[in-house]
């Protein structure tokens, strides 16, 4: 039976990209006959990848049978993950957020979890010297994941081993890093085509703060003011978003990427009082900036407070 390879829901570059690394080694070096899967549509910079090193989209699914073999990368939240997550047969967890808690598996499994910045970075040293055995497309789908978890190396989750392993791909693709993070960003901040409540649910994750519900949601990119400039429909979709997925409030952050600042929108008193408490600001009307915040996992999700 095929195992499938999947992150997490709204799929960014690492959740697509990853699938694709780990699918390739389980198939060509442990010949495990293996599917990289997505649960939902790709964003624009993890579409751009696929473009760029010629790989195919992968399937998406909407959840996963009973027994299904499965490999979970970059999240080990049920929240996260197909329904049935936990009627499947997950085999192995290769991750570097937070361990959450609530999977279930069939017997022991293997899990690697790792403060790096970076699944691929993770998968890469997994693989050991079958690393240097990755075609073109695969090391260039690693290096996209690593600059665009790091921001190229601007985010506060960046490691040294990030870095080195930026630097042996780039050298192998011989690709300029910063011309192609560049580019990266570019296609990350081509959002002008997507609905408010397709931005707001592109980039996001659900987590609970003393009993109540948030949509946790980011916009990285290197032109802030177009995501800005939408600010008004974008809170007054905020509501809608929030009734149909079962959250009680959204929160958005736009990450300026170049400024090394995020923009937190401010709807009502209730999101208002958490920027306050979270990130020690004075709010004063519907927008604030929070200098230096860039990650959601480092930053954002462990000051949350009501």
């Amino acid at each position: 039976m095929t195992t499938l390879v999947f992150g997490h829901k709204s799929p960014d570059t690492d959740s697509t990209g990853s699938p694709i690394i780990w699918a390739w080694y389980l198939n060509e070096i442990k010949g495990i006959n293996a599917e990289p899967a997505l649960l939902g549509e790709p964003n624009t910079e993890a579409a751009w990848m696929l473009t760029r090193w010629d790989l195919p989209k992968p399937r998406i699914i909407a959840d996963v049978d009973d027994g299904q073999p499965c490999v979970i990368v970059d999240t080990n939240n049920p929240a996260e993950l197909p329904a049935n997550i936990n009627g499947a047969d997950v085999q192995a967890i290769i991750d570097h957020h937070k361990l959450v808690g609530g999977l279930e598996t069939k017997g022991p499994i293997d899990i690697t979890i790792r403060p790096l910045a970076c699944t691929a970075t993770i998968m890469y040293d997994l693989m050991g010297e079958d690393a240097a055995k990755m075609p073109e497309a695969i090391k260039g789908a690693a290096l996209t994941c690593i600059l665009s978890d790091t921001l190229e190396f601007r985010s506060p989750t960046t490691t040294d081993r990030d870095r080195e392993v930026v630097k042996v791909l780039a050298n192998d693709l011989g690709v300029n890093v910063t011309e192609y993070a560049a580019e990266m960003f570019a296609a990350k901040s081509d959002v002008s085509e997507f609905s408010d409540a397709e931005l707001i649910r592109m980039d996001s994750k659900e987590y609970e703060v003393a009993g109540t519900k948030f949509r946790v949601s980011v916009l990285e990119t290197t032109a802030p003011e177009i995501p800005l400039g939408r600010k008004d429909s974008l809170m007054e979709a905020f509501k809608a978003v929030a009734a149909e997925d079962g959250v009680d409030q959204v929160l958005l952050f736009v990450v300026d990427i170049l400024k090394e600042e995020a923009t937190l929108l401010i709807p009502n008193d209730v999101v208002k009082g958490v920027a306050e408490k979270s990130f020690g600001v004075k709010v004063e009307g519907d927008a604030v900036v929070l200098p230096g915040v860039m990650s959601r996992k480092k930053q954002i999700i462990p000051n949350l407070a009501i």
